[in-house]
């Protein structure tokens, strides 16, 4: 008998002005953490690889730097990987993380792969970001290859543009 391997069906990436798909996420505290509490709010997700690593860490550490800029756009930041909440209370301890990191844990990668940014050969989210508004619907959107750190001029431009549009 000859194994067939068949390439798994492509996920679409949710566009802009689509409903973003809700979810229910442990953070690094185990408290549940659901998107749709955060209606009349705007909600910067943000995909990363793993915990601990060099672009990813250089990536967060810059939000946390930057956080104000968040706040000033009525905006919460929601960091999301495939870690345990155990290594995110560790890397969120390490690197001063005030904001959530969620824990796509179990199942595996189920968030990831709803937003079509999980990558299953490597078991791990791509570096995606969505800013998504106060009514729930996706208004930025951009997913970059591995090893290729997102800017966050692109993240300010965004919420920029959206705190005029809800203005």
């Amino acid at each position: 008998m000859t194994e067939v391997q068949q390439a798994p069906a492509p996920v679409l990436v949710p566009g802009i002005g689509e409903v973003a798909p809700d979810f229910e996420l442990l953070n690094q505290y185990g408290e549940p953490v659901r998107l749709s509490d955060f209606r009349g709010r705007n909600v910067v997700v943000v995909f990363y690889p793993f915990a601990f690593s060099g672009i990813c860490t250089g990536e967060l550490c810059e939000i946390r730097d930057n956080i104000g800029a968040f706040e000033d756009s009525n905006a919460t930041v929601l960091a999301i990987s495939v870690d345990s909440k155990f290594a995110l209370r560790a890397y969120a301890e390490q690197e001063r993380y005030e904001f959530d990191l969620l824990a796509d844990f179990w199942p595996h990668g189920a968030v990831a792969q709803a937003y079509g940014v999980f990558d299953p050969r490597s078991g791990m989210a791509l570096r995606g970001t969505f800013i998504i508004d106060a009514e729930g619907l996706i208004r930025y959107v951009v997913v970059n290859p591995r090893g290729q750190a997102r800017d966050l001029a692109g993240y300010r431009q965004a919420l920029s543009e959206l705190s005029v549009q809800q203005g």
